[in-house]
């Protein structure tokens, strides 16, 4: 038993010592991505890997654009869809994950996160779209060292340059191109919003332009818009 017990001790001792390597790992890409801006996130190579299954020579649509040629009624409308608390918290909506918890809840699976903009960006980043309480509990941590390293205004600029779009579509530049022939500066304010209502199913809605439920959330958005606080 004495040896067993030994056995047992040093297993959870390199089981944490790899979780810790793990976390150093992670924080070295954070800072580096704090003033570098990152080639090709976790999500970005799920997306290829998938769509190379049928397409072989398959490319991903993407193109890098600094905060300053972002649209600002994009800004305003991301920030209304997605996290109206977003320049006041410390990344997270304490109240929004209460709301989800109490959904997931009734629905008896893991069905909403609450996450904030901070949060999906950990996720996009590092990790996986698999749902579940683990994956949560290492976007948390992701979420702390963004928030600690990175200025509110950093944190939405990758944002807006990583998220994913459509079917291979990255980031606010490549979006404005393909659904609008247009440069990301150039959006309208109704242009952006109906972009904002597409982050949470951009394939389907690549797919579906003219879906009902995505023309009543752009007028909701357009609504919310005006009183949107930016970095």
């Amino acid at each position: 038993m004495k040896v067993v017990g030994r056995w047992l001790k040093w297993a959870v001792l390199g089981l944490l010592g790899l979780f810790l390597v793990w976390q150093l790992w992670l924080l070295g890409w954070v800072l580096l991505w704090s003033w570098m801006n990152p080639g090709e996130t976790r999500f970005m190579e799920i997306r290829l890997a998938e769509l190379r299954q049928k397409m072989p020579e398959a490319q991903l649509k993407k193109q890098w654009v600094p905060y300053e040629r972002i649209s600002i009624h994009l800004k305003r409308a991301i920030i209304s869809a997605e996290d109206a608390k977003f320049v006041d918290h410390e990344g997270f909506d304490w109240e929004g994950m209460q709301k989800a918890i109490e959904k997931n809840q009734k629905r008896g699976r893991f069905a909403a996160g609450g996450s904030t903009i901070s949060q999906q960006l950990a996720k996009n980043l590092f990790l996986t779209p698999t749902k579940s309480y683990f994956r949560k509990a290492e976007e948390a941590i992701i979420t702390l060292m963004l928030e600690n390293l990175w200025s509110k205004r950093r944190i939405l600029e990758v944002y807006l340059n990583v998220i994913e779009w459509g079917n291979g579509v990255f980031g606010a530049e490549a979006a404005a191109r393909h659904y609008y022939n247009a440069s990301a500066a150039q959006l309208g304010p109704e242009q952006a919003a109906r972009l904002a209502g597409m982050v949470p199913n951009p394939r389907f809605y690549d797919r579906n332009r003219n879906a009902p439920g995505l023309g009543r959330k752009t007028a909701i958005i357009l609504g919310r818009m005006p009183g949107a606080e930016v970095p």
